[in-house]
């Protein structure tokens, strides 16, 4: 399992960017490349997971440290 590194803030807009990029796949039907915005899936599932693999790569944790 991967290790929390998406903390509050980051990862509530991580779900709004996320269901927003989504709405736009279903609402803008128009679009010659609609396909793009299902790119909304990566930070979608980042902040329903609450980790991000590039930030564990770059070692990057935006959670607050636990007080033991």
């Amino acid at each position: 399992m991967l290790k929390t590194n998406v903390g509050g803030i980051d990862r509530i807009l991580r779900i709004v960017v996320g269901l927003a990029l989504i709405a736009g796949f279903f609402l803008n039907t128009e679009a010659s490349m609609r396909w793009l915005y299902l790119i909304g899936i990566v930070p979608l599932a980042t902040g329903l997971f609450s980790t991000c693999p590039l930030y564990s790569i770059f070692g990057i944790n935006t959670c607050p440290m636990k007080k033991s």
